[in-house]
Order: C-alpha cells, then structure tokens, then sequence
C-alpha cells in the first residue's frame, strides 16, 4: 500500500534554510521507500541539486503573498494534483499553505503543514493569515518549542479530531562528520578567509538579521578582548546580509567603534558549511529571539565544536548545558563573554569530551533519518 503514497511538498524557495533543506531531504527519502515525491517551489539554490529521475520538480510562484496569485497557485495545484493523483500534501510556508488548503478541498486530498517558526503576529489579521498552519489533517512541530507555542497561541484554530504532534529537524551528520574532512580543504579555507591557524576561531554563522544577534555578539567579543587584554582569538561572522545592506554596515561600524576591525572578518558565504565548522574552535549562536530549532547549534555539536547558544527556543531542547554545549542568558553580552573566555580558557581534554558527547547526542535525538522516518510513518498512517 505504501508504493501508492504519492507526496506533493510545496515550499516558496528551496534554499539552504531549515525549512528548505529538511523538505529536500524527505524529497529525496520517500523514493527510496516505493513513494512518488514531488515539490513544487519557485526556485531556489537547492534545486540544482534535486534527483530529477527520483523527485518530480515543478515551478510556480508559490512565494508570493499576493492574494490573486495565491488563489492562482490553489488552481494550478488542484491540476497538479489530479494530474499526477497526488494523495498527500504537505505546506511549508504559509503563502503556499492558503494555496494548498484550498487545493486540497477541491480534491479531497489529506493536507499536512510543518510549522517551522514563530511566525511575527501583531493583530488579529496577521494571527488568522497564521492560522493556515494549523488548519490541515497533520501539523507538525519542529521542536517542543514550537510546540508550545502553537497551543499557547493558536489555541481556537486547533481542531482536536486533527493529529498534532512534534517531529524534530535532524541534519545529515554523515555531512557533518568532523572526520571527512581533509587538511589539505582547511588550509584552503583558511587561506581564502585570510586567517593563519595560530590562534582561536570564533567562528558565529549565520545570515545578518538583527534578531541573530550580531550586535551582541560584537560588544561581548570587545568585552572579552577587554577583558583578556590583546587580540587571543580569530572572529568570524558567516552570513549573507541578503539586502540588507544598512544592518550590515551597522555591524561595521560596530566593529570600527570598537576597534576589532583586524580582529572580525565578515564572511558573506562558504559553500561547505561542514568545513567552516571544522576549522573554527568556538561556534556561536546569539539570536535574542527563539530560535525554532537552531540549526548551526544541532550542526556544531554534530562537528563536536564547542557551542555557546542562548538559552532561549529550540537551543535548551539540543544543548545538554555543560555536557554537550554552553548556555548563556539570551541577551546578555556580559554572560556570553564570560562563556567565551570559559570556552577559550578550557582544557583541551574537557573539551574534546564536550564534543564527543555531543556528536552522540544529535546522532541519537536529530539525525536526519530519524526525522525522514517519522515522517513517512506519519504519511502512512494518514494515507491509511
């Protein structure tokens, strides 16, 4: 019965994101379990990358949020779905999802939304244009978090005949495996970012939005240099400011305040984020909002690198506090440069056991086959 699971995922742009990388990496998992498997998107970096001969890809303007288009795409996926006999669903955005909804009561067909964010809601308007994500037969949490905040926020648009439950991200830890990586690929690196390996890297990923906490991070990088007395460490803050352009010469300005302008580079992208994570000693993640999972955090312990997160969201469920990583009180620069100077300060044993009690705790909780398993029983149990 499973070979006649045919699954239809739509998602705006299939980028390298959270949202986008786990609907590629299901795409690519249902054919090899008898399932047909197609998404429908507008574009994307990922989609160079999608097995045209496993995984049926179809573009629309499925990333606009504007209302005739929204109910074009919900025509254009009801032939889509009645073409190929679509029989599962699955939205992973919100724009899309309106599209999806309706499409699947056209054709009677089971819908499932992932819920991957916070998602901002500042009226009563925006909480309904929300609500799309918990309108289908299966809604999916992306960790215990959001989990939470569905309930505390969605309360009236849950309906309890439908099933809800919490499927965590996972990643490739294949990918990330510290042990893959070659010498002669870090030297490389490193010598394309300009930086020699006698110090420390602290190294901060991902893109350059204000609730990231770039800023912080900055003035608790001058708190601890203070502190220390001299340049001990390299920075490096990995992230395309993708348009915004006054938040990331805001950040350098911050830097030239506080004179660390020799001491952080900014590096706009790295095409193996396994390798950047390789070569740093220190990784952080500073968002001064939750974070719904936090991938660099799931994907630094996987590369058994010292993580500093905040703790806040999806970071307190993969970050075991002193055994796998360090917490510091989100929003604090005071408390993360004091984790940093911990970090820097910590013997080399200790460390290499924080890592490798790390690696095992993604391996065991967020693996990416854990997450595409789960899935695809849940798909079952729907189709049945």
């Amino acid at each position: 019965m499973a070979s006649n699971i045919k699954v239809l995922q739509v998602i705006p742009k299939l980028g390298y994101g959270g949202a986008e990388t786990g609907c590629y990496d299901i795409a690519h998992y249902l054919p090899e379990n008898n399932c047909e498997s197609f998404i429908v998107t507008s574009g994307g970096e990922l989609t160079k990358f999608v097995d045209k001969k496993k995984v049926k890809l179809i573009k629309l303007p499925v990333h606009s949020k504007n209302p005739i288009l929204i109910l074009l795409n919900s025509f254009l996926l009801v032939g889509i779905i009645l073409f190929y006999n679509i029989t599962i669903v699955h939205a992973r955005s919100r724009a899309p999802a309106w599209s999806c909804l309706l499409a699947t009561k056209l054709t009677r067909r089971k819908f499932v939304t992932t819920f991957h964010g916070t998602y901002n809601f500042k009226g009563k308007i925006k909480k309904f244009y929300n609500s799309v994500m918990v309108r289908s037969d299966l809604i999916i949490a992306g960790s215990n978090f959001i989990f939470s905040h569905i309930n505390e926020n969605y309360s009236k648009f849950l309906n309890s005949s439908k099933k809800f439950l919490v499927i965590f991200r996972g990643i490739n830890v294949d990918y990330f495996d510290s042990s893959t990586k070659l010498e002669a690929e870090e030297r490389k690196l490193l010598q394309k970012w300009e930086i020699n390996k006698e110090k420390k890297i602290i190294l901060m990923p991902g893109r350059l939005t204000s609730w990231k906490g770039q800023e912080l991070f900055i003035k608790s990088i001058h708190l601890v240099k203070t502190e220390l007395g001299y340049e001990a460490f390299h920075v490096v803050i990995l992230g395309s400011e993708q348009g915004r352009d006054l938040y990331k010469n805001k950040l350098v300005r911050l830097t030239e305040q506080y004179n660390l302008s020799n001491q952080i580079k900014f590096i706009d992208h790295c095409e193996d984020m396994a390798l950047a994570y390789k070569v740093s000693d220190i990784v952080v993640s500073a968002s001064i909002e939750p974070e719904a999972f936090g991938r660099v955090a799931v994907e630094a312990q996987s590369m058994k690198k010292l993580i500093i997160a905040s703790n806040i969201g999806g970071s307190n469920e993969t970050i075991i506090n002193g055994k796998t990583g360090i917490l510091f009180d989100s929003g604090d620069a005071t408390s993360l440069s004091k984790k940093i100077i911990q970090a820097l300060t910590m013997d080399e044993a200790t460390i290499k056991l924080i890592g490798e009690e790390a690696r095992k705790n993604i391996i065991k909780k967020f693996n990416v086959e854990k997450m595409c398993f789960s899935t695809y029983s849940e798909y079952k149990r729907l189709f049945n």
